[in-house]
């Protein structure tokens, strides 16, 4: 997509950065020292934007998902944040469609690599809990084409998802649990598509960082006050008793989908986009 960044920053009349900006959106400062990371205030009180501002917003919002979408998932995250707020955007959301624009004129012609494997369709699932406005939380999930191995080696994205949950879930093993089901709904059609093409598929192994979403979809442990959310996602029970997926789990550091659902400072970018390719 050569020359795509260059079109849309012209289209838009942004300037190019004067400092290199390695983070497509603000981040939560760490406080160290703390005993407990509160969350800032997700109020936005800056002055509303006109109707011409809304539609550059919602303009660049939808140049940007493209891109994101076909070669550039690190930028998901950021987009579909501001994607929530665009129909009443305020001057904030404006700064932070800069803030897009600003690191997106680092990595203009992004690419995917891909691996060779035994076409398995596979994914990390992941969730950041109440991180969004209105204690929303965030979903996303890597799926990519791999082995049938115990732990499939991570491969270029097939799909990357990263949304805003639309439901306020109660703790972190019930968000991690509907982003769990969002993620393996997604690869159904997936599952199909490559069955058809003769790729015979088994079990699609999906991996989460979460033990009681782990728990809850292979019956490891007791539900006593999980009623509602057995009674919401049981699907995914149903799913693995048909010997349509495989859920394991395994450490959050090696789990794909976290770089799709949190607002991370810029040396985590720095430091993880070799390792997200894609």
């Amino acid at each position: 997509m050569d020359g795509y960044i260059q079109d849309v920053h012209t289209r838009f009349g942004h300037p190019e950065p004067i400092k290199p900006q390695h983070s497509p959106h603000k981040h939560r400062e760490i406080v160290h020292g703390a005993k407990a990371q509160l969350i800032a205030d997700n109020i936005d009180d800056s002055p509303p934007l006109d109707a011409a501002g809304i539609k550059k917003v919602q303009g660049i919002v939808g140049s940007i998902l493209y891109y994101a979408r076909a070669v550039y998932n690190k930028m998901l995250c950021t987009v579909s944040a501001i994607g929530m707020k665009q129909a009443s955007a305020t001057q904030h959301t404006l700064a932070a469609c800069y803030q897009m624009l600003d690191n997106l004129a680092l990595h203009p012609n992004n690419c995917i690599t891909y691996k060779a494997s035994k076409m398995i369709a596979c994914a990390h699932s992941d969730a950041s809990y109440a991180s969004e406005a209105q204690s929303r939380s965030h979903a996303g999930a890597h799926i990519f084409l791999s082995n049938d191995d115990p732990i499939p080696q991570s491969n270029g994205p097939l799909q990357s998802n990263s949304s805003v949950m639309r439901s306020v879930y109660a703790s972190a093993g019930e968000a991690e649990t509907a982003a769990l089901l969002k993620c393996a709904q997604d690869m159904v059609p997936l599952r199909n598509a490559l069955n058809e093409m003769g790729w015979t598929q088994p079990r699609s192994p999906i991996q989460v960082n979460n033990s009681t979403a782990e728990g809850f979809v292979n019956n490891t442990i007791i539900i006593k006050r999980m009623r509602a959310l057995e009674m919401r996602l049981n699907w995914l029970k149903d799913q693995e008793a048909q010997g349509q997926f495989r859920f394991f789990w395994d450490k959050g550091t090696r789990n794909k989908g976290d770089y799709h659902t949190k607002h991370h400072p810029p040396e985590y970018h720095l430091d993880h986009r070799p390792s997200h390719a894609g």
